[in-house]
């Protein structure tokens, strides 16, 4: 079995979002790292390279292969800000709706900037996401 090649390390979270070379990406970056260390209670956590994230699950697949990862994080890419809610998007319809621009993947939610997303629903949306990634993953 491969190993995962993101995992938790203790490189700074500071040094890395202060590398993030466009001011305002690093800006918002700062704003949304605040963000989930309010709501999880947590304290950042580098993963990988690039990935800050927050608190952790264990998870098993029915293949065998377990590992631990973070319960909520994100990363400013060149692109967007990438932001990983882990418990995807099904059951958050109501939320998704009033929260703004943005796109998403399987359980990642892509923002080009802070402004375009109502943060008391992005708070909302990170929080559900955690509370059900630890009821689900004891």
């Amino acid at each position: 079995m491969a190993e995962l090649k993101t995992k938790l390390n203790d490189a700074s979270v500071d040094d890395f979002l202060n590398s993030v070379s466009d001011e305002k990406k690093r800006q918002d970056s700062f704003k949304i790292l605040e963000l989930m260390k309010e709501v999880t209670g947590e304290e950042p956590k580098m993963w990988g390279t690039s990935i800050i994230g927050f608190g952790s699950y264990h998870y098993k697949y029915a293949s065998g292969r377990e590992a631990d990862w973070f319960l909520t994080g994100f990363s400013p890419r060149k692109q967007s800000i990438t932001l990983y809610i882990m418990s995807g998007f099904d059951q958050y319809d109501d939320l998704l709706g009033k929260l703004g621009k943005y796109t998403t993947g399987k359980a990642c939610l892509y923002v080009k900037k802070a402004e375009d997303v109502d943060f008391e629903v992005l708070r909302e949306l990170v929080k559900q996401s955690v509370e059900h990634m630890i009821a689900t993953n004891p």
